[in-house]
């Protein structure tokens, strides 16, 4: 008799072959476009798009440059650089900060390039994401920019009757929008340093 694999306990440790380090990765399809919720921000970034595509894919160091980040950490990875990958962020309320926490499937597509994820627990179970990167033309300084865009849908938590009003009324408004602004001002703030 078998006794089940818990996924929260590591296997024994073995050295196991490149070919087998890194799982394929996560297949997402593309972005829904018909969900009930959709919150969407964006900003012209003063940097190539290399810099700051690389600073939204590379999400275990969000922390180092986002003060609202707990922590993030991959459970596992993907050949793409993506993985599952559990955050934490804090959405503040004045001098209150108020914890969150989801699991994510997340790809890279390096060659669009796009970072997608789509939340498989906590309370955003089902919400699937996107980071655009589109190069524009120099600004008047002649410094590169890219228009950064990342856009969330979402029907809402697995809440009988108030599902939809709880996503579009306040989880989408309140803590996506509050949280992915300043994840996307802090990044900006970054790239924009090099």
């Amino acid at each position: 008799m078998t006794t089940p694999v818990d996924p929260r306990v590591a296997a024994p440790a073995r050295e196991p072959s490149a070919d087998t380090r890194l799982r394929r990765p996560y297949e997402l399809g593309r972005m829904p476009l018909t969900r009930s919720m959709t919150t969407v921000d964006e900003a012209i970034v003063a940097a190539p798009v290399s810099v700051i595509f690389e600073l939204a894919r590379d999400v275990e160091r969000w922390p180092e440059h986002l003060a609202h980040y707990r922590w993030v950490k991959f459970r596992a990875r993907t050949r793409d650089g993506g993985g599952l990958v559990e955050m934490s962020a804090n959405r503040p309320f004045g001098a209150l900060n108020w914890p969150t926490w989801w699991l994510s499937q997340m790809t890279v597509d390096h060659d669009l390039p796009n970072v997608r994820y789509r939340h498989v627990e906590g309370i955003t179970t089902g919400m699937d994401v996107e980071w655009s990167f589109e190069a524009l033309p120099p600004g008047p300084d002649g410094r590169a920019r890219t228009r950064v865009r990342i856009v969330h849908v979402w029907d809402g938590p697995a809440w009988p009757v108030i599902r939809t009003v709880a996503a579009v009324a306040v989880i989408g408004p309140v803590f996506v929008h509050g949280i992915a602004s300043r994840t996307l001002a802090g990044l900006q703030r970054a790239a924009e340093s090099r």
